[in-house]
């Protein structure tokens, strides 16, 4: 097979809970570790920039943020998609499970690697803007409101997610998600988290992105509802991937 073929059979394939390149598994952890690091100091970075740039102006911050954060995904998982499947997110890795693209074991073991990457990359950003590397959010999010928001947030999340793959349009599954998590900063009263990962990694900044400690279990436990909620729906609106439909 000449390695113009190669690509083409892999444009042809859906993106599959570990990346179409199938590489092992330290590899894809180092992916999902590095890339929720780059999204976590996108997240974290571009809020405290923004406050820097636009003080007291909390809209123009919170815009300024999700348009950094948008297209921080959007590299991201073209950089990383067919390595790892570019999770970044428990959630989404939770969802490939239940889908049985993934085992049990290599989910576990990229959720670790997902958190990892979140509190190192909110660190970096805490570092490069001269802060203290981990100075725990005093900022609270504990309201009824919030969590309903992350509920929705995800299930929004997952069902764009799994919405392209299983239509065969996995190569728009970047800008997709790019544009829903910039979307969700603004139509969601939580700003979308949608991630455990991100949720955890924010509560180590005192920053315009930070969450405190304390509020970070129900963001969880919303998105974790979240995935639960999707699951179906997606099995119910997406019963067939039609990649694999139209391989057979």
């Amino acid at each position: 097979m000449t390695d113009s073929q190669r690509v083409e059979e892999f444009s042809d394939l859906p993106e599959t809970g570990t990346g179409v390149l199938h590489l092992d598994l330290t590899r894809r952890l180092v992916a999902e570790c590095l890339g929720t690091a780059f999204l976590l100091l996108a997240v974290v970075g571009s809020g405290i920039m923004a406050q820097r740039l636009s003080p007291g102006d909390i809209g123009l911050e919170l815009l300024e943020n999700a348009a950094a954060t948008a297209g921080a995904l959007i590299g991201l998982i073209l950089m990383m998609g067919a390595v790892s499947g570019a999770h970044f997110n428990p959630v989404v890795t939770l969802v490939d499970r239940f889908l049985g693209t993934i085992s049990t074991r290599d989910a576990s073991l990229y959720a670790v690697a997902q958190i990892a990457g979140a509190c190192l990359g909110t660190i970096a950003a805490n570092v490069i803007f001269s802060l203290p590397a981990v100075h725990l959010s005093t900022h609270v999010r504990s309201t009824w409101a919030l969590w309903l928001s992350e509920v929705i947030a995800t299930v929004g999340l997952l069902l764009v997610i799994h919405g392209c793959v299983r239509t065969g349009r996995a190569n728009v599954v970047p800008f997709a998600v790019g544009v829903w998590i910039g979307g969700a900063y603004f139509f969601t009263s939580s700003t979308s988290f949608a991630n455990p990962a991100a949720a955890i990694g924010r509560s180590l900044t005192d920053s315009f992105a930070g969450i405190k400690p304390s509020s970070v279990p129900m963001f969880i436990v919303a998105e974790l509802i979240g995935a639960l909620v999707a699951y179906p729906l997606i099995r119910l609106l997406y019963p067939h991937n039609l990649s694999e439909i139209s391989h057979d």
